[in-house]
């Protein structure tokens, strides 16, 4: 097979929507003379290429043979070079994946900028410019992205001296337009939103340039609640000391779904097999997790578009109070869960089992007249209707190049779930659908939060049933696993989960310790934001800030 007949052994998907399988070595072929190296990490093989060959690779891998995800871009220095990963999925097929290594020359690291070919690449360089010190050539805004300007070196770089002096000068927060007037033959004022605004959903600052009254441009700031998640994790062992870390990603309420994407990592990692029993229970606990975190987002959206806080926005939260109980009862926390632990969970459900099971049923039983009550208050709303319904408009091929997964990019109409789509847990044995919508708009993506609610509550009521009717003697909640793991040297693997919010991934590198030597967390919430201004611009102001609730952020886990 040569570069100029892709065709003859990479095969389209057939009619029933079918990806066919790539075999390594026909994909090195495809990639011709750019390889130079292979590399296979645990879950995809690896293709080691030169630094100035990236835009051709990586577009022929999404244009002949359909990787047109790409999910993160991990970047990492070791002792003789830099490196970076461009970890590429199927959007047809998350289940094909494979890795573009680029190595950079330890004096001079420098290589040629992805974000030609995936937009999604923009903020992924520049956060690896910005903690590890790559320079991606052809990159169109290169410069930091969660610190100030002004920083002095890269913080995940081995060299990286913590006790350095850094000075911000007061310039850094001046009008980047220069002049605080408004010049007398344009319409053109630029307005700081945030970054303490209750509209940001966090510590977000907006920069806005309006057009009269229109959003001719916006630019997302953030980093200002940046807490080093990935070095604390580098600094804890696999077994214990890494768990607790999750829960404060998405610290709002989607603790277990996070302790997941870290477990399924590091247990493929290792090869830890999980028993089945623990596999509901954990199924269990993220379809709750789910169902609070949409909650949250439905209640923050009506107070967003609506500034309905006494109705919506106490009914959603009173629901999602009922959730907590639950978790509560089966974690022992309220938020910060712990629950999960590498193997299975930390213990099996709480005593008496009838008591749990009869809350957790009520609590199901309840849940579709409270969605009803929803409808009427929101969707039905016409002042709703008209704020959204048009507005905040995200096409699925923009989305796509954007990585943008989740609520997000169902709400665009494109149907993946990692859930169906990359089973992990007991997803794959139960009975439930994916909910996508296609009006591409913040009214769709409040709808699918709506409607994932209910398959949530599927899934809960499936496990219940399983769980009672489970043998005693069979309720394993634990594998054998050693009291201390330490990985091959030089493993790698990328592994994602479903999050309420989307694909939420950890790649991690061993290095025959029992600590990682990279852990490198996939935040959906950063690439989802990286979308607002596909969004916003030419729409109004209070339609931006409805475009921003419909995404759903938390700065926790864009920041990490």
């Amino acid at each position: 097979m040569s570069l100029e007949d892709p065709e003859s052994d990479l095969e389209p998907a057939d009619s029933a929507g079918v990806v066919p399988t790539q075999d390594p070595d026909e994909l090195a072929e495809l990639l011709g003379v750019h390889v130079i190296g292979r590399d296979d990490h645990r879950n995809a093989p690896g293709f080691v290429i030169r630094p100035d060959a990236v835009q051709d690779v990586l577009s022929t891998l999404k244009e002949e043979a359909d990787y047109d995800h790409l999910s993160v871009v991990t970047a990492q220095e070791y002792e003789n070079r830099y490196e970076s990963i461009y970890h590429l999925k199927k959007f047809a097929d998350p289940t094909q994946e494979v890795s573009i290594v680029v190595p950079a020359d330890k004096e001079n690291p420098v290589s040629q900028s992805a974000e030609p070919v995936f937009r999604t690449a923009d903020w992924h360089e520049r956060e690896a410019y910005d903690l590890v010190g790559i320079e991606y050539d052809g990159h169109p805004d290169l410069r930091r992205i969660l610190l100030p300007d002004t920083w002095q070196g890269h913080p995940l770089s081995l060299d990286y001296d913590q006790d350095q002096p850094q000075v911000v000068s007061l310039r850094e927060h001046a009008n980047p337009l220069q002049e605080d007037h408004m010049a007398d033959e344009s319409d053109t004022m630029f307005i700081n939103i945030g970054p303490h605004h209750p509209a940001t959903h966090g510590v977000l600052h907006l920069k806005t340039t309006l057009d009269g009254e229109q959003v001719a441009d916006v630019e997302s700031d953030i980093g200002y609640l940046h807490r080093n998640e990935e070095q604390m994790a580098q600094s804890g062992t696999y077994r214990h000391q890494i768990m607790p870390y999750p829960d404060r990603w998405d610290y709002i309420s989607a603790g277990l779904l996070n302790e997941w994407a870290y477990a399924r990592a590091a247990e493929d990692l290792a090869d830890i097999e999980v028993p089945e029993y623990a596999q509901i229970i954990r199924t269990m606990g993220a379809e709750m997790c789910r169902i609070a975190a949409h909650m949250l987002a439905l209640a923050t959206f009506a107070l967003d578009v609506n500034g309905d806080f006494t109705a919506t926005f106490m009914y959603a939260i009173n629901d999602r109070e009922q959730v907590q109980n639950l978790l509560e009862d089966l974690t022992g926390q309220r938020m910060m869960f712990n629950y999960f632990r590498l193997g299975g969970v930390v213990w099996d459900l709480p005593e008496p089992r009838e008591e749990f099971f009869s809350d957790t049923r009520d609590f199901l039983d309840q849940l579709p007249g409270s969605i009803e009550e929803y409808h009427d208050l929101l969707t039905a709303n016409e002042i709703l209707q008209a704020r959204t319904i048009g507005t905040g408009i995200l096409p699925p091929d923009v989305a796509k190049n954007y990585g943008a997964t989740g609520p997000v990019l169902r709400g665009s109409g494109v149907d993946y779930d990692l859930r169906r789509d990359d089973p992990y847990g007991y997803y794959d044995e139960l009975d439930w659908d994916v909910v996508t919508e296609d009006g591409c708009d913040n009214y769709s993506r409040l709808l699918v939060r709506m409607r994932e609610v209910e398959e949530s509550a599927k899934i809960i009521e499936q496990c219940i049933d399983l769980l009672e009717d489970w043998p005693e003697e069979e309720r394993n909640i634990q594998a054998n696993v050693p009291r201390t793991l330490k990985p091959d040297d030089d493993a790698e693997i990328y592994r994602a989960v479903e999050g309420a919010k989307g694909e939420l991934g950890v790649y991690i590198r061993s290095d025959g310790t029992d600590k990682p030597a990279r852990f490198k967390i996939r935040s959906p919430c950063f690439s989802n934001l990286q979308t607002l201004p596909e969004m916003a611009n030419g729409e109004y102001i209070p339609d931006m800030i409805a475009a921003l609730g419909s995404l759903d952020i938390v700065l926790g886990e864009v920041d990490r």
